[in-house]
C-alpha cells in the first residue's frame, strides 16, 4: 500500500522512544516528555500516544528524535492492517534516511565538491559543514523553480520507463512516480542548497547521473517493505495466539478445547479482554536512528523484535534460589526462523505457517538480490511458549 493511502490516524497504542537528539530538541522547546519503562525493563523518556498521525511519526524518524518504537497488547488479529501500516512507516523511513546518507556521501565525493574545496581551502564543504537552517530554507526557497527542475531531469528516465511498463497498471505506475519523488523530496535541505550551486559546473551532469541509478536501486529495496510488514505482524498473530493458548490453559485448568478458543469469536474476546486486564501482551519494538543504528556508507540498520509473554529479559533472566543454593540457569536455546516454521503447528498455533515460510524465503532471495542484508531468529525457555523473534537488516 502507498504512503499517501494510509490511514490519516492509526489506532496504537505506541511509545516513542526518543535518542539524545529528540530528548535534547523537545526539552530546548519547553515540551514534556513522558518517562515510561519499556518491554525490557528500562525507563525511557519519549512520548506515548493511543493514536496517532502516521506523518508526524515518520517525521522524526527522518529528523532522527527516534531510538525506537514500541507497542504492547493481547491480540493484533483486529488491528492487523494498522500494524502492516506502521511497520511499512518505519521500513520506509529507514529506507529515506539510508538515501539521504549515500546520496550526501557521493555529494562529498564528487568532483565538484573536490574541485570546491581546492579552490576554497578556507571554506571547504565537509561532512562537518553548518548553515544555518533559517538560511537554507531562504535559499531553497528562492530556488524552488530550480530544484523542481532538477528533480525532474533525475527522474526523467524513471519516469519513461515507468509509463512505457505494460506490466504496471495506471494507480501502479503513479505510486512509482510518488515514490521516486518521495526519495528526493526527503533528501537534507543542505544536499539540494549543493545541488542548485554546483548545477551548471562541469561533472555535475555525472553526479546527477549517480544519483539517478542509486535511486533507483532505492525503489527497488522498497519492494521489502511489503513483505517485511506482513511478516511482521503474522509473527505478532502467531504470538497473540501461542498467549491466548497458554493464558486460556493456565487460567481454565484445560478445560477449553484449543481448536473451539480460535473458532468460537465470542469466547477469544473474553479470553482477550482478561488477558488486557492482566498485561499479558505481545510486544513489537522496532529499533532504528541514531548513530548506533548506522554504519559507515550510511547504511542503516532496522531491527524488529517480537516479544510474547515476559519474554523481554530472556537473555539475562536467571532464577532465584534460596541463600548458599546454586541455581541452575534457564536452558535457553537459540533456532533460525526457517526451524521455527517448520515447527510451528497450524492446529495447535491458529496461524498458516507456510504463509510466514514463504514471507521468508522471499525476503531472504529478494534481499540477496539487492544487496540488503536480512537475518532472523528466535530465542526461546526450553519446555516453555516464551520467546523473542528478531529480525534485523541492513540497508
Amino acid at each position: 500500500m502507498a504512503e499517501e493511502k494510509r490511514k490519516k490516524v492509526l489506532e496504537l497504542p505506541i511509545k516513542v522512544v526518543f535518542n539524545e537528539t529528540g530528548i535534547s530538541f523537545f526539552l530546548k522547546g519547553n515540551k514534556k516528555l513522558t518517562k515510561f519503562k519499556t518491554v525490557d525493563d528500562v525507563d525511557q523518556y519519549g512520548i506515548y500516544f493511543d493514536t496517532f498521525a502516521p506523518a508526524s511519526v515518520q517525521k522524526m524518524l527522518l529528523v532522527n528524535y527516534v531510538a525506537f518504537l514500541e507497542i504492547g497488547r493481547p491480540e493484533y488479529t483486529t488491528k492487523r492492517q494498522d500494524v502492516i501500516d506502521l511497520s511499512k512507516l518505519i521500513t520506509y523511513g529507514t529506507l529515506y534516511r539510508s538515501f539521504d546518507e549515500v546520496i550526501f556521501g557521493k555529494l562529498l565525493e564528487s568532483q565538484v565538491v573536490h574541485a570546491w574545496n581546492l579552490a576554497h581551502t578556507d571554506s571547504p564543504i565537509e561532512r562537518t559543514s553548518s548553515v544555518a537552517e533559517t538560511q537554507l530554507t531562504a535559499s531553497l526557497e528562492a530556488n524552488r523553480a530550480t530544484v523542481v527542475a532538477l528533480k525532474q531531469e533525475i527522474m526523467a528516465n524513471i519516469v519513461k520507463a515507468v509509463q512505457v511498463n505494460d506490466a504496471l497498471l495506471p494507480e501502479e505506475k503513479n505510486l512509482q512516480i510518488f515514490l521516486a519523488d518521495k526519495f528526493l523530496t526527503t533528501l537534507r535541505p543542505f544536499v539540494w542548497s549543493l545541488f542548485v550551486k554546483f548545477r551548471e559546473k562541469k561533472d555535475f551532469s555525472l553526479l546527477l547521473a549517480e544519483v539517478e541509478s542509486i535511486l533507483k536501486d532505492f525503489m527497488l529495496k522498497s519492494k521489502i517493505s511489503e513483505f517485511l510488514s506482513m511478516m511482521t505482524v503474522e509473527l505478532a498473530i502467531l504470538g497473540e495466539n501461542a498467549n491466548v493458548q497458554s493464558f486460556a490453559k493456565a487460567r481454565y485448568k484445560g478445560t477449553l478445547d484449543p481448536v473451539e478458543i480460535n473458532q468460537d469469536t465470542e469466547m477469544r474476546k473474553m479470553i482477550v479482554e482478561e488477558m488486557r486486564l492482566r498485561n499479558q501482551n505481545v510486544f513489537l519494538s522496532w529499533r532504528v536512528g541514531g548513530e548506533s543504528s548506522k554504519t559507515q556508507g550510511g547504511r542503516e540498520r532496522l531491527q524488529i523484535k517480537i516479544y510474547s509473554k515476559d519474554s523481554a529479559t530472556l537473555e539475562n533472566k536467571r532464577p532465584v534460589g534460596k541463600p548458599g543454593e546454586e541455581v541452575k540457569p534457564p536452558e535457553i536455546t537459540k533456532r533460525s526462523l526457517m526451524d521455527f516454521y517448520k515447527d510451528v503447528s497450524t492446529n495447535t498455533a491458529g496461524n498458516n505457517a507456510e504463509l510466514g515460510l514463504y514471507y521468508l524465503t522471499y525476503l531472504t532471495e529478494e534481499c540477496g538480490k539487492l544487496g540488503v542484508q536480512f537475518e532472523g531468529g528466535i530465542t526461546e525457555l526450553r519446555d516453555s511458549s516464551l520467546n523473542v523473534i528478531t529480525l534485523n537488516l541492513l540497508f
